[in-house]
């Protein structure tokens, strides 16, 4: 029995409560049950089938090599590698995608508000073509109709004899550390965290004198500046290892392969329209009554946008901007169209036709894909929290 807001007893069925809790507390059990059920299931018919389970096959030899790898990687290397080997290739592609899409996608969106006829035309063209040609057919265009078109290696567009594009990607001269090198990354660090202190002082010294530094300009001096002092006090500690034409290909050097640079332009491309969009809608968001103030104190255009009317966009901006980085990070998986060794090429594909471990691999495969979808997310809202304007 319970009581009513009036202090008379009442059935505990009848409470509201009550009632929500058991049902929810049925539901939960009804799911639960369900989900045992499909797991119990599919184990029997695995069972039946012959079919082992378990993630033992992770330290088995993989056999087969990969064309790109961040890390060390050959043929006698476990498929627990190669799903390390595909996950940083999916990060590779996906953090140079949000880089190269935020930076279009910024521009373009700006662009289309300009009060230069061209330019703002220019800008709609791009977001209406790009947007409105699926993906897949845009990864097809870049790989076949663009670079597939290339010279073959003795061939190759030169640049200074050091730089050499053709079919089979772009080479580029290997930078080789030798021992003096270590002190480079440590100054970086270095010089990353006298840039955030600055940044701090620069405002706290705005907030009580009125007068600002240009804390751009000086914080991207002490992060690039104090790298390459060390590195010129220690005697440049790096050789590079140069590409040379040797028979029907290139030895030493860095080859970037055509795989990752078409499938990197097509979703920076594509995601940059979407963004244009979304930053376009922030800015008009924007009270007009804000940019007509900063007009009157004289402020120059590109002052206002960047301390004005951006900062004010970016509550619009940034919930929508995640939903964009969520799905180019998800598009990546398209890199299967043009054989590009991501995640779901090497796990999910090779991995999985040779071990025969579908479960085990998919559901690791889609685990990672929601973990970082996940991280993405927290931090896009960490930023949002600060971004947001603050009321007195």
């Amino acid at each position: 029995m319970s009581r009513s807001p009036s202090g008379d007893r009442v059935a505990l069925w009848r409470n509201p409560t009550f009632r929500a809790y058991v049902l929810q507390g049925v539901l939960l059990a009804a799911l639960a049950a369900l989900i045992g059920f499909i797991v119990a299931n599919t184990m029997a018919n695995l069972e039946a089938r012959g079919i082992s389970t378990g993630f033992g096959f992770l330290d088995e030899r993989a056999g087969f090599s990969i064309p790109q790898t961040l890390i060390e990687y050959s043929g006698d290397s476990t498929y627990g590698r190669t799903f390390v080997v595909g996950l940083l290739n999916t990060l590779l592609v996906s953090a140079l995608g949000i880089v190269v899409a935020t930076i279009i996608g910024f521009a373009v969106g700006i662009a289309r508000l300009s009060s230069n006829w061209l330019l703002a035309r220019l800008a709609t063209a791009y977001v209406e073509i790009f947007r409105n040609i699926p993906l897949l057919v845009q990864i097809l265009f870049w790989y076949f109709a663009v670079l597939q078109a290339l010279p073959s290696p003795r061939q190759s567009l030169n640049l200074l004899d050091v730089i050499f594009i053709n079919v089979r990607g772009l080479v580029i001269p290997d930078p080789q550390p030798l021992s003096g090198f270590a002190a480079t990354p440590w100054s970086l660090l270095v010089g990353l965290i006298a840039a955030i202190a600055l940044g701090v002082y620069a405002k706290r010294r705005q907030a009580r004198t009125g007068k600002a530094l240009p804390i751009y300009w000086l914080g991207a001096g002490l992060i690039i500046g104090m790298p390459l002092l060390v590195f010129l006090l220690t005697g440049a500690p790096l050789e590079w290892s140069i590409p040379e034409l040797t028979g029907f290909n290139f030895s030493g050097g860095v080859r970037i392969l055509p795989e990752l640079v078409a499938l990197w332009l097509a979703l920076s491309i594509y995601t940059a329209a979407f963004i244009a969009e979304i930053v376009r809608s922030g800015i008009q968001s924007v009270p007009e009554g804000q940019v007509e103030a900063a007009n009157a104190l004289s402020l120059p255009g590109g002052i206002t946008l960047r301390k004005v009317v951006i900062p004010q966009a970016m509550r619009v901006i940034v919930p929508q901007l995640t939903s964009q980085y969520l799905n180019l990070i998800k598009n990546s998986s398209l890199a299967t169209a043009i054989g590009y060794p991501d995640l779901v090429a090497v796990f999910s594909g090779t991995t999985l036709n040779q071990t025969g471990q579908a479960i085990e691999i998919v559901a690791m495969t889609m685990a990672v894909y929601l973990v970082i979808s996940l991280v993405v997310s927290a931090l896009m809202n960490v930023y949002n929290a600060r971004t947001l304007l603050k009321e007195r």
